[in-house]
């Protein structure tokens, strides 16, 4: 048994199939999956079709819940946010992707995906996070904003509450030269960035890839992005 960690692959359906396939995935391993299913990439609804698929082969997968879908959720009862989702998230290109013209166009079990997914989750050494965690509260675990939206926080991180275990986290996009750096420093450092920007490649649209962490062999998978992302770049 492997288990792998991906994040952030943003309606990127081509490239975290091919990723899955580099990968060799099998019912036998764990697939954790750090959130920001959606939005900006050509099939968000492709990308849940693929998950859902999954779970229901007898894959192992755990989802945690990411900025965007929890975006997705709030466009749902607050008129004025939806308005900004669909131009400032890339909510727009999620709709496409299911053909609907509004959240309520989209089928009910798209939303119960939506509405189980995890804040976090400890997984033997390792703490799994969408963006990160506040060492500025009490409780670095007591869920909230800052595990979706936080960037900017390795200088808090109080090892002393982390012991052994290390955190890892997408949100924020890195190289990929970076993410390999944070892998061979990763006993020191205890944290390990895994979001290479698949919708972009430190700012060029299209030329990012999607990554995966393999925690049992302490190893990085790299796929170069394979879907059409210039319907959310065109006017950015």
């Amino acid at each position: 048994m492997r288990q792998f960690a991906i994040s952030d692959i943003h309606g990127c359906n081509l490239s975290f199939n091919a990723l899955l396939d580099k990968i060799g995935l099998t019912t036998a391993d764990e697939l954790y999956l750090l959130g920001d299913y959606i939005d900006r990439g050509p099939d968000s609804k492709g990308v849940l079709d693929t998950i859902i698929n999954l779970q229901s082969t007898g894959y192992k997968l755990r989802c945690l819940i990411g900025n965007h879908d929890e975006a997705i959720l709030k466009a749902c009862y607050d008129g004025r946010f939806f308005i900004s989702w669909l131009t400032d998230w890339g909510g727009e290109q999620t709709l496409d992707s299911f053909h609907a013209y509004e959240w309520k166009d989209i089928a009910a079990r798209y939303w119960q995906f939506f509405e189980n997914l995890e804040p976090f989750l400890e997984v033997g050494n390792f703490i799994l996070v969408h963006a990160g965690l506040n060492f500025k509260q009490p409780d670095p675990l007591k869920f909230g904003e800052d595990m979706l939206f936080i960037r900017d926080w390795y200088p808090d991180i109080d090892y002393r509450w982390l012991g052994e275990r290390i955190i890892v986290h997408g949100h924020t996009p890195v190289p990929v030269r970076q993410m390999e750096l944070f892998l061979k420093t990763l006993e020191n450092q205890r944290v390990i960035d895994i979001d290479t920007g698949c919708f972009h490649g430190e700012r060029q649209p299209g030329k990012g890839c999607l990554c995966a962490l393999d925690l049992t062999n302490r190893a990085l998978f790299f796929q170069k992005n394979l879907d059409d992302v210039t319907s959310y770049w065109r006017g950015k």
